[in-house]
């Protein structure tokens, strides 16, 4: 799950604030998000397996299509929420556009990006056990568990599997809301 998160809040958080930034960047790239964005990530296991094989790959790429749309689009709805004459100010007072980056858009944008990051997590465990269940070569996860636990008619052990990523998943969100409290305590 870190491997698809990771690249996906990379590749988020970079495209969202290109395209919030750069008009020519939001002209090319907004049609092609808005194009692959409504298709399930799920939808692309067949693909996946079929390029990737069945693995960590297949899993992370899988991951990586569920978490990059909510990061993405929450740093582009950040970075086009920033009052313009905050960086009117910025200017006025003579700062150049590094220190404008830093000290204007990169707070501003703060809470729209960890909002995108909690979002993209929820998704990113979403898709995990999503994937597992369609089946694993190496490593033993829930979602594998789970469908093994279908085959042997053990219900008890799809419901602790049931139950403990529910558990996981608020953990998780938690830690993440942990974040938002200690980068973004105005809020």
């Amino acid at each position: 799950m870190l491997v698809g998160l990771g690249a996906g809040s990379l590749v988020g958080i970079l495209l969202g604030y290109l395209m919030g930034t750069r008009p020519w960047a939001r002209d090319i790239l907004e049609p092609v998000v808005e194009l692959v964005r409504p298709v399930p990530p799920l939808a692309w296991i067949p693909l996946a397996i079929l390029w990737l094989g069945i693995g960590l790959a297949d899993q992370a790429f899988i991951i990586f299509l569920g978490c990059v749309f909510p990061i993405l689009l929450n740093t582009y709805e950040g970075v086009r929420a920033i009052e313009p004459r905050y960086l009117e100010v910025s200017r006025v007072f003579g700062a150049d556009d590094s220190t404008t980056w830093r000290r204007v858009v990169v707070p501003a944008t703060l809470p729209h990006v960890l909002t995108g990051l909690r979002v993209g997590a929820g998704v990113a465990w979403m898709c995990l056990v999503a994937a597992e269940l369609q089946g694993v070569r190496t490593g033993y996860g829930l979602g594998y568990m789970m469908v093994v636990a279908q085959d042997l008619a053990r219900a008890d052990r799809i419901m602790v599997g049931m139950v403990s990523i529910g558990v996981l998943g608020y953990l998780m969100n938690r830690g993440m809301r942990g974040l938002e409290g200690r980068f973004v305590p105005w809020r």
